[in-house]
This record gives structure tokens, sequence and C-alpha cells, in this order.
């Protein structure tokens, strides 16, 4: 098991693999159509999207968690009915 102190890592590792892959194979398709040579395209274009994708979430998801951080509201401190 990977100890608890690399969280954002693991996540961000495993967003970066689901989403590029997700995303390739989507543009993949809506710019190719599906064919016989779809999987080995899709396949030698995940790892660069990975690429790029890994670092990006690395670098952005701080900033995004603080724009959250400032969204976001106590009940307590709101006029806001929890339910």
């Amino acid at each position: 098991m990977i100890h608890r102190r690399y969280t954002q890592l693991v996540f961000s590792f495993m967003m970066a693999l689901f989403m590029s892959g997700i995303m390739s194979l989507a543009v993949l398709l809506i710019n190719v159509g599906a064919n016989a040579g779809t999987i080995t395209r899709w396949l030698t274009t995940w790892p660069m999207t990975f690429s790029i994708a890994l670092p990006t979430i690395l670098l952005v998801s701080p900033v995004v968690k603080r724009l959250v951080d400032l969204m976001m509201v106590n009940p307590a401190e709101a006029d806001i009915e929890v339910e």
C-alpha cells in the first residue's frame, strides 16, 4: 500500500490517467471516427496526452482547491438551511 502522505500525488496520477485516456479517445473518435486503426492510434496518443495532463493537474489543482475553498461557505456562518 501507499503511505497516506502521497494521497494528492496518487490522486493526481489517477485523475490524469483516466481523464487523458477518456479525452484522447473522445477527440480521436470525433476527428477520425472508429475504424480498424482506432485502438492502435489511441494507444499511441494516450501516453502523449498523459504526459501533458499529469503536470497540468499537479500545477493547477492547488489553485482550483483555493478557488473552491473561497466559494464555499460554512452553513453556521450563512443563512443557509441544512437538510
